[in-house]
């Protein structure tokens, strides 16, 4: 087996309440995933992790 790590985890609300919490390892995956549950999702509630964004980045990020 080989060591596969994923860069993404998204967390997402579904519009009947379910909680969505999933990894992709490609933004190429993320996308595919996304347009795959777009019509499940509340799309304000969506928030997507990447695992490999350096710290200080993530402090000046103004995106929310």
């Amino acid at each position: 087996m080989g060591n596969i790590s994923n860069r993404y985890v998204i967390n997402a609300v579904g519009k009947g309440g379910q909680t969505y919490l999933t990894h992709c390892q490609d933004k190429e995956a993320l996308k595919k995933w996304i347009a795959d549950h777009e019509d499940h999702l509340v799309m304000n509630e969506l928030k997507i992790v990447d695992k490999k964004k350096h710290p200080l980045l993530k402090l000046f990020s103004l995106k929310r």
